[in-house]
């Protein structure tokens, strides 16, 4: 019965099966969350709801330009969301699946090392 299925599909991909432009994209917004330093920071914005670059280097103890620049590629991968008051820019998490997501990595991780 198995093979019926799978000579039914042949040829057919999946629909869940990812393009290789979205694997692509996929694999971009991983490598950004693979980091230490930006998980740290995410870590931190979802704690605080929202920090300027200052307050949020002081956090994850790094520069204030490292703080930034990272802060900068999150933002124009649709991690992270900015906010200008005045001369200070404050960032928040885009929207509930980064937590989520990281929420799921970490049970993930938990789960293998109990």
């Amino acid at each position: 019965m198995g093979h019926d299925v799978a000579a039914q599909n042949h040829g057919d991909p999946p629909d869940r099966l990812l393009g290789s432009a979205e694997a692509e994209l996929l694999a971009e917004r991983f490598k950004l969350l693979a980091d230490p330093g930006r998980l740290r920071m995410i870590y931190g914005l979802l704690e605080a709801g929202e920090l300027c670059v200052g307050d949020l280097a002081g956090l994850v103890g790094a520069s204030e330009s490292a703080t930034s620049h990272q802060l900068r590629q999150m933002r124009l991968a649709g991690l992270v969301r900015a906010r200008k008051q005045g001369r200070e820019v404050f960032y928040r998490v885009a929207d509930s699946h980064v937590r989520l997501l990281l929420d799921v990595a970490v049970e993930h991780y938990l789960h293998g090392h109990e």
